[in-house]
């Protein structure tokens, strides 16, 4: 039950009602009305705009206009207890007991589907993510992004929306020939104990490639090392298979699995760049001109070419972009259109692109080319993962080096757990940095958000344990005929806004709102059960060492909205801490 959808229901035809009677003037379309949740320091469970929407088309102050509906609103409903008119001309509601009581009845007798919109029409997804060079280990910079995604795509999946989560590989260009040579290197270290070229700043350092040389060497017993260019090709596929294990290790570990890996090698060998590129010929996105040097470069050094060059500024975009490099090869951003032209004749609804702090520049370049690609504006929706920086005794925290100079994920799973990892990346927007505090994420107190979530649980599993009871059941109670008190009641217009809580998540890809959400209805709980500590009344057990049913069902109904949420966050929810 979405109680606020409900509502906006209801005032909409209220409002028909009144306009067929010629009471009240309505615009073309309601849009702008909406019902939300109202200020705490109102005492009110739900609050619309309705009154200020109307009144310039009414020619009367939103006070007055609210005075009107007010009335009406009124008659139309036998649950509400009391309705109050705040300037500027908000009208506020407060329901009576009984709505709750229907409330959490309904919510108990169709748990699976509470918090979804069974009404909106559901759309076909591709989200990429992570899509990391596959040239070395996941470190902390792609794991708030990895995460993002994932949940992302739980958020979607749970409103029953189609996904299909996609990793692109950039196994092509200069970087990978650095690369494989890298590991090459290592294995004739291995070898021929010959030193790995250390002054050699186009290599990768890692220590990592020497497990990849050990694979490599022990599959491929007939090797022969003497001479790179001659298995430099089949060299590539194997370093790129090691460093796509490895990848994959990683998201395993924090619980990521993606449907597809996309090549972008595959993608210039099957010659889709090409095709892309005469695509955007056709339609007269391509031309041929010469770029003025980036604001980054010495203009006096700068050399002016005629190059293949992207009309991006035909979308907003600073300036045209180059497709092809100077020795004829395709650039990066030729490659990265290719692909998007892929993702579009995949003929999803919309692609969403989970792009690192580092990429928040190539959005308009990318953005611009889908849209001359598919004629349609809004189709790609990028999101910014912003950086993370790791806290310790109220300091930067640096882990082991041994990958290079980065904390790899393995290093921050092995310090604080998957579930840490996952729940603490989602504490705030993705678009601001986040500090990962170390400190806070092993205590057992409020100020950890995981602990204090999985605490709300695990306490209400002891209930039902020390009963005898199976929490995962469902409940069969025959009469809902319970009078709520109002600190349950609080509780219960927290659980009304999960519903509201997956629509946001879900409309505006924040992932973040969930956990949120989820520390907040637990912190409500625990205040809820320390009442019991005075008030034996609020207490869970009885003296007969019974718990009534509209106990049952109040811990029932919270338990399953923590359990739903966790999942989406990809956490879990353990029954004894």
């Amino acid at each position: 039950m979405n109680i606020f959808d409900q509502y906006l229901d209801k005032i909409k035809k209220i409002l028909l009602d009144l306009s067929k009677s010629e009471k009240l003037i309505l615009p073309d379309n309601l849009n702008g009305v909406t019902v939300e949740i109202p200020p705490s320091k109102f005492d009110s469970d739900i609050s619309t705009n309705v009154a200020m929407i109307l009144s310039k088309i009414n020619k009367k102050s939103p006070v007055d206009l609210a005075k009107i509906l007010v009335e009406s609103i009124k008659k139309k409903d036998q649950f509400i207890e009391h309705i109050s008119i705040v300037k500027p001309g908000f009208i506020n509601i407060k329901f009576k007991p009984v709505f709750w009581t229907n409330f959490i009845e309904d919510i108990i007798k169709n748990s699976k589907s509470f918090g979804i919109n069974l009404k909106e029409k559901k759309k076909n997804y591709l989200l990429e993510f992570v899509s990391a060079n596959p040239t070395g280990p996941l470190h902390v910079g792609h794991c708030r992004g990895a995460i993002l995604g994932d949940v992302i795509s739980n958020v979607l999946l749970f409103n029953k929306h189609k996904v299909t989560k996609e990793y692109y590989v950039n196994d092509y260009g200069n970087q990978i020939i650095n690369f494989t040579k890298s590991v090459y290197f290592r294995m004739r270290e291995i070898s021929y104990d010959e030193p790995f070229p250390l002054d050699n700043e186009d290599l990768y350092p890692g220590d990592y490639l020497i497990d990849f040389a050990k694979n490599i060497i022990n599959s491929n017993k007939e090797i022969d090392l003497q001479d790179f260019d001659n298995i430099s090709d089949k060299l590539i596929a194997l370093s790129i298979e090691e460093a796509l294990k490895l990848i994959k290790k990683n998201l395993n570990s924090l619980g990521i699995k993606h449907d597809n890996f996309i090549s972008e090698k595959q993608l210039v060998v099957n010659q889709e760049v090409e095709k892309a590129i005469k695509l955007l010929q056709k339609n007269n996105f391509v031309y041929k001109g010469k770029i003025k040097a980036p604001a980054s470069e010495d203009s006096d050094k700068w050399i002016e070419r005629e190059q293949l060059l992207f009309k991006s500024t035909d979308f907003g975009d600073d300036k045209d972009r180059a497709l092809q490099k100077s020795d004829g090869a395709w650039t990066y951003f030729a490659s990265d259109v290719a692909y998007h032209k892929n993702k579009l004749d995949r003929k999803f609804d919309y692609l969403i692109n989970i792009l690192g702090a580092d990429h928040a520049g190539y959005i308009k370049r990318i953005s611009s080319s889908v849209d001359a690609l598919s004629n349609t504006k809004g189709k790609l929706i990028c999101k910014v993962s912003q950086l993370v920086k790791l806290i310790k005794d109220k300091k930067p925290f640096k882990m082991s080096k041994r990958k290079g100079d980065y904390i790899t994920v393995d290093d921050l799973i092995n310090e604080v757990g998957k579930d840490a990892t996952r729940f603490i990346m989602l504490n705030r927007s993705s678009d601001v940095e986040l500090d990962f505090d170390f400190d806070n994420v092993i205590e057992k107190s409020k100020d950890n958000s995981l602990y204090y979530v999985q605490y709300c649980y695990a306490r209400i599993a002891s209930v039902f344990r020390h009963l005898g009871k199976d929490l995962k059941s469902d409940l069969k109670i025959d009469k809902y005929d319970f009078l709520y008190s109002n600190d349950e009641i609080v509780i219960f217009k927290k659980l009304s806004e999960w519903p509201k809580c997956i629509d946001i998540a879900t409309n505006k890809l924040e992932p973040h709102r969930i956990p949120i959400y989820l520390y907040e209805l637990a912190s409500l709980f625990h205040s809820y059960w320390n009442l019991g500590k005075e008030n034996p009344e609020k207490r869970f057990i009885n003296e007969e060492k019974k718990i009534t049913n509209d106990k049952l069902i109040f811990l029932k109904a919270i338990s399953n909205v923590i359990k739903s949420g966790m999942s989406i966050v990809g956490v879990s929810v353990p029954e004894k801490m």
